[in-house]
This record gives C-alpha cells, sequence and structure tokens, in this order.
C-alpha cells in the first residue's frame, strides 16, 4: 500500500526531474564526450581478445555492445519489478549507487596496466545508468495525470539537458586551463571528471530520492514479479504478429536508430583515431551538437506538424546517411565541425519523433500500451548492441574505421526504404507530436 500523493504536485515533479540532472551527465560527458577518446589514449592499438588482435577502437565498441547485450537481456525483469510499486525507489537508488561509485573508479584507470579496470568500471556503470531509468521512468503515472505526461517528460529532459550541460563546460575549463586548477598532470583533469560526474549523479539523485512517493510498509514481492516483464514482452510479440503496419515500422525503427545509437557512442572516438582530435576539441564538438539539437527538434517538429511525421523523419533518415557518407571521405577537422554540426541538427528530432510516431501508430490500442512500449524499449537497447557490433566487425575486417561509419549509412538506407512502406493515418499525422 503507497501513501497518498498528489498528482501534479509541483515539488514532486520538480524533484522527479532532478534525477534526470543527475544521470545525464553520465550518458553526455563519460559515454559521449570524454570516455571514448580517454579509452583510445590509453589502452594499445592492439589488443589480444579471444584469439583475435583487434584495434582498441574495435573493442571499445564490442564493450558497449556487450553491456547493452546485458541491459536488454535483463530489463524485462526490472520493468517487472518496476511494476511491483513497493520496491522501485529501493531499485533506483540501488542502481544509482552502483553506477555511480563505478564511475568514479574510471579515475583509477590511466594506462594499459588498468585497462580491465576501466572496462568492467565502465560496464557496471553503463549498466547502472541504464538499469535505473527503469525505475525512474516507472514513477512518472504516480506522480502526473496521463494529460501533463508529455509536459513532465519533457521537464526531466530539459533539467538532463542543462546540468549535464554545465557540468561537461567545468569539465571543460579544466581541460583548457589546467594550471588554474593547480594541475600539472594531463590526465587528471578528465580522472577528476570521472569523480565529478559521480558524484554529481549520487548527489542530485537524493532530491529525487526524498520527495517520490513510497511505500508505507514492507512488501514482499510476488512469485512471478521476475516474469512479469517477459510475460509483457511475449503478449507484445503476439499481438504484433497480426499488425503488419507497426512491425514495418519496428524493423525500419531497428535498422536507423542502431545507426543513431552508434554515431552517438562512437563519434568521438572516430574523430579522435582518424583526424587526430584532442579531449578539449571532442567536448567543443559534443557542446555543439547539443546547442544545435534543440531547435533541430523543433524544426523537425514544425515539418511534422505541417506535412507530417512520415515526411519529417523521411528527411532526417536521407540526412543521416548523408552525413555517415561525408564522414567516411573527410579529411580535415573543419569538416568534421560542420558534420558535427548536422548530426546535432537531426539527433534531437530523430529521437523525439520515433517516439512519437510509435504512439501514433497504436492509437487504437490504449489498453495496451505498457507491453507495447516494453517492446519498443528492448527493442532499443538491442538496436545498440547491432549498431556497435556492426561496427566493430567492419572495422576488424577492413580494419579501417570509416568503412565502420559507411556501413552506418547503409543502416539509414534500409531503414528509409522499410519506413516509407509505413503508413501513417491522416487523423492521427495532424496530432501534436510530442
Amino acid at each position: 500500500m503507497k501513501v497518498a500523493t498528489i498528482l501534479n504536485n509541483k515539488k514532486v515533479i520538480n524533484g522527479w526531474a532532478f534525477y534526470d540532472w543527475a544521470n545525464s551527465a553520465y550518458f553526455l560527458v563519460i559515454s559521449t564526450a570524454i570516455f571514448p577518446q580517454y579509452f583510445l589514449q590509453n589502452t594499445p592499438d592492439k589488443i589480444w581478445f579471444f584469439g583475435m588482435n583487434i584495434s582498441d577502437s574495435a573493442f571499445y565498441s564490442m564493450i558497449v555492445s556487450i553491456s547493452y547485450l546485458i541491459i536488454a537481456g535483463t530489463s524485462p525483469i526490472l520493468s517487472g519489478i518496476a511494476d511491483f510499486g513497493g520496491k522501485k525507489l529501493s531499485f533506483l537508488r540501488m542502481f544509482t549507487i552502483v553506477g555511480s561509485i563505478a564511475c568514479m573508479a574510471l579515475a583509477l584507470f590511466d594506462d594499459a596496466g588498468s585497462m580491465w579496470i576501466g572496462i568492467f568500471a565502465f560496464m557496471i556503470a553503463t549498466i547502472g545508468c541504464a538499469g535505473g531509468l527503469v525505475f525512474y521512468d516507472s514513477f512518472l503515472p504516480e506522480i502526473a495525470t496521463e494529460d501533463q505526461y508529455d509536459t513532465v517528460s519533457a521537464k526531466g529532459y530539459t533539467y538532463g539537458y542543462i546540468g549535464s550541460v554545465l557540468l561537461l563546460v567545468f569539465i571543460l575549463s579544466m581541460v583548457l586551463n589546467p594550471s588554474l586548477y593547480g594541475i600539472s598532470n594531463e590526465l587528471l583533469p578528465i580522472q577528476i571528471g570521472f569523480v565529478l560526474v559521480g558524484m554529481w549523479w549520487i548527489s542530485f539523485s537524493q532530491i529525487t530520492f526524498k520527495r517520490m512517493p513510497r511505500s508505507d510498509k514492507e512488501v514482499k514481492m510476488k512469485p512471478g514479479v521476475l516474469g512479469d516483464g517477459f510475460r509483457e514482452l511475449k503478449k507484445a510479440y503476439q499481438k504484433l504478429k497480426t499488425q503488419d503496419n507497426i512491425k514495418r515500422y519496428l524493423y525500419a525503427f531497428f535498422f536507423y536508430f542502431s545507426g543513431v545509437q552508434t554515431v552517438i557512442y562512437l563519434a568521438t572516438a572516430f574523430a579522435s583515431k582518424t583526424l587526430g582530435f584532442e579531449t578539449a576539441e571532442l567536448i567543443a564538438i559534443i557542446l555543439i551538437l547539443q546547442l544545435v539539437a534543440i531547435p533541430g527538434a523543433y524544426l523537425f517538429a514544425y515539418v511534422a506538424k505541417l506535412r507530417g511525421n512520415k515526411l519529417s523523419i523521411n528527411i532526417m533518415l536521407i540526412i543521416w546517411a548523408l552525413i555517415c557518407f561525408a564522414a567516411f571521405l573527410l579529411e580535415t577537422k573543419t569538416t568534421f565541425y560542420i558534420v558535427a554540426a548536422f548530426v546535432g541538427l537531426v539527433l534531437g528530432g530523430i529521437q523525439s519523433m520515433s517516439r512519437s510516431t510509435y504512439s501514433k501508430l497504436l492509437d487504437e490500442n490504449e489498453d495496451d500500451l505498457t507491453c507495447y512500449f516494453s517492446f519498443y524499449d528492448v527493442l532499443y537497447k538491442l538496436s545498440v548492441v547491432f549498431g556497435t557490433g556492426l561496427f566493430a566487425l567492419l572495422e576488424i575486417l577492413t580494419d579501417n574505421m570509416r568503412y565502420s561509419v559507411l556501413g552506418l549509412s547503409v543502416l539509414f538506407v534500409i531503414g528509409l526504404v522499410i519506413f516509407s512502406g509505413v503508413e501513417m493515418k491522416h487523423s492521427s499525422e495532424k496530432l501534436s507530436t510530442q
């Protein structure tokens, strides 16, 4: 039994949004901006792994793949637990503590001798961050009425963007001006950054822990709760078998989102290895990308409002494919900055538009939204596994990251071709794209 919660309470909603402020720093600062290039700097060019001598960048791609394979495999179990409300706050706290400590432990990785410490810390932190989001998201129906879901979700996204960018700017200042902080060791600003992200994550999440609704007594979990998530997936799969239009969209989503997520995780590694970008330059690129992403999201939402979601997504997929082809050809840092700006232009739009389009295709299935979105969530995680795995495989086969990027353009083309066959209802297309 839960303590009564006043829905749409401003203090509670702000507390919920602060978790996005807390953990988004990990995804932006560690996963995207800093760790990929730091890993390449502090590992051998070739790494012996399961009988293969592969490049450090291909090995890093495999680490991301393995991490998300674990997340995808455990996500249904976590969803089942999250549906059992009495324990979700405890699990959110547990994933936060484990993930943030693992993030801080990245500071112990500073050369090839401590490489495996860095690898395991990164994997555990990534699993902690993504796993915690299952419980974080599940609080939304408990703190807001359905008509406020979009607004509250947007607030969380906004908090996450502002918080992560603020911390990233501070870390960039340390990297660019270490003497200003009394630092002489060139690795130390990044190592301090790892610790700061972990502390930021665990500290600001306390606001969320304090304000979220909780049970008024201990609740014992039901025997079948661990299998609830898998039953939801099976339920969704059985329903999707007869709905060709939604299946077609999910096939398209899987292919093109594999490309999107791989770009997010490996763009900085590509820039570092092929064009010699330094850490400070890479952080600057990420900041440019973030600043362009917001107006880009509004731009393609406006296109969707005028001409529909389908045209908006088609345009973005064409741009994504051209971005990857351009990255395959580019030779200078200046052109990479231009390509990065275009990535920002379509990054926010493709993420928000994909979920809203899926929602519109489910208009006639409102009673089963939970199982449909559980399926969507697992498919999203598997797309990361597929995309980063393909990126690693192509680099292993060609010994050239440029061909891996070219391979991503094929994913966008496949997604575009499949998505072109998706039928959008005219009435749905006129709805808000939130």
